[in-house]
């Protein structure tokens, strides 16, 4: 009887129409995920205006909804890897619809916080399963990219709730974060229907010990990106499992050290900066940088970015990629302090939008490799609760520091990213076209 690993089933069926459909559904999730995350900075003075706050109490909102990602991440990772992925992500999604469709309706300040609780908490849950996911249906030679590119619908997210607060803005609209929300809640409503037609990971089910199954979803994967179905005597092979206890234990632990850290101080550096600029630079700006019009600009300076960590990745590794990017955003929170005019700030802001998403697509490439199938999804709970860790504290961090200088404040993020730098330097793990275990 012919024997054949996953690894080499996947080469064989290469990434094609089969892989661009998963794109698509996970795309558009990602894309509702993305707009739910930020519209937290986008929401937060209408939301102030409607219920006779101030703006950091209406950023309770965004308090309620990381804690929630926080909770959500850790718990919907763990259960991903106990009972397959394809359950958890049909429940978080459906919940995303749900909670965030209710939030544009919430009548008082006190709903709303519980509302978008429960949204963040689904949200939450989707992001680290999604790349678990993705990752494991892509063969080795093409992951990295396809996770970069992944990745890069959250650019898109980050694009249509600039334009939907600008267009709201424009249009003076009262109760203009309902708007926000409603938008928000489009595309996760579209794919609840979607997420059904993903099936189960192959590599999970083989895990579990349904070979038949994985390989009837292989098979389709074959047939759908037009190459012949495995043979019937072909049986796929399950690598050795690896012993691991858990995410910090044997040779995990360094690992798993690091790519948390570098997780939070990355998180605090982007949260940071994206839940300060859009209601600074709606308001009172610094010069021509200043208004919704330029936050749709900054918004697409993430393009190139993902596009360049799409092609760095697969060049040079993951790993060298990271370094290069979480310098690279440092040198731009560096020039936003020492810029003495608006053309340099702009620039500054630019650059930091280009080089942080940068940052996250080589992340999103990076971390999923780094753990076993086995942990994969709760590794990647794990970092994604890291990242709502730093989501919860930026908002405080911003709000304390500010008064000592703005300056200040983005001086302290370029700190933390040339502190991610280092945590990456000690990962000596590269995972570009490796196999996943």
């Amino acid at each position: 009887m012919a024997a054949m690993t996953m690894d080499e089933a996947l080469d064989r069926a290469g990434a094609g129409r089969y892989q661009k459909r998963l794109m698509g559904i996970f795309g558009l999730v990602w894309t509702a995920d993305a707009m739910q995350v930020l519209a937290v900075g986008f929401t937060a003075a209408s939301i102030a205006a409607s219920f006779g706050l101030t703006v950091p109490q209406a950023l309770q909102t965004g308090t309620a909804f990381f804690l929630g990602m926080l909770l959500g991440a850790l718990g919907f990772g763990r259960l991903a890897d106990r009972i397959g992925r394809r359950r958890v992500l049909i429940v978080t999604v459906a919940c995303d619809a749900v909670f965030g469709t209710l939030s544009i309706f919430a009548p008082d300040f006190t709903i709303l916080l519980i509302l978008r609780f429960l949204t963040g908490a689904a949200v939450g849950g989707t992001l680290p399963v999604d790349y678990a996911m993705m990752a494991e249906f892509l063969p080795a030679r093409n992951r990295g990219r396809w996770l970069v590119l992944l990745e890069g619908f959250w650019a898109i997210g980050t694009l249509i709730v600039a334009l939907a607060a600008w267009a709201a803005s424009l249009a003076g609209v009262a109760d203009a974060w309902r708007y926000i929300f409603a938008v928000t809640a489009i595309p996760a409503i579209a794919g609840i229907g979607l997420r059904f037609l993903v099936p189960e990971s192959p590599l999970y089910l083989m895990r579990s010990g349904r070979n038949a199954e994985a390989k009837a979803i292989i098979d389709e994967i074959l047939v759908v990106n037009g190459r012949e179905p495995l043979a019937p005597e072909t049986s796929l092979i399950s690598p050795a499992p690896i012993k691991a206890g858990g995410l910090f234990s044997g040779a995990l632990r360094q690992r798993s050290i690091m790519i948390l850290a570098i997780w939070f101080l990355v998180s605090v550096s982007y949260y940071g900066v994206f839940t300060w600029m859009p209601a600074r630079l709606a308001g009172e700006g610094f010069g021509f940088v200043r208004g919704y019009g330029f936050l749709v600009l900054v918004a697409l300076a993430q393009i190139p970015g993902y596009a360049l960590a799409a092609y760095g990745v697969e060049k040079w590794g993951r790993r060298p990629t990271l370094i290069g990017y979480c310098i690279l955003s440092a040198l731009g929170c560096l020039l936003f302090v020492a810029a003495p005019s608006a053309m340099l700030i702009g620039a500054a802001l630019l650059l930091m939008s280009f080089a942080l998403l940068g940052t996250w697509g080589a992340l999103y490439a990076y971390t999923p490799e780094l753990f076993p199938t086995t942990l994969r999804a709760t590794g990647m709970g794990a970092a994604g609760a890291m990242a709502r860790l730093g989501g919860l504290l930026a908002p405080s961090l911003v709000g304390y520091v500010v008064v000592q200088g703005l300056g200040l404040t983005i001086g302290i993020f370029a700190g933390l990213l040339a502190m991610a730098a280092v945590a990456a330097m000690l990962i000596k793990t590269e995972t570009r076209q490796a196999s996943l275990a």
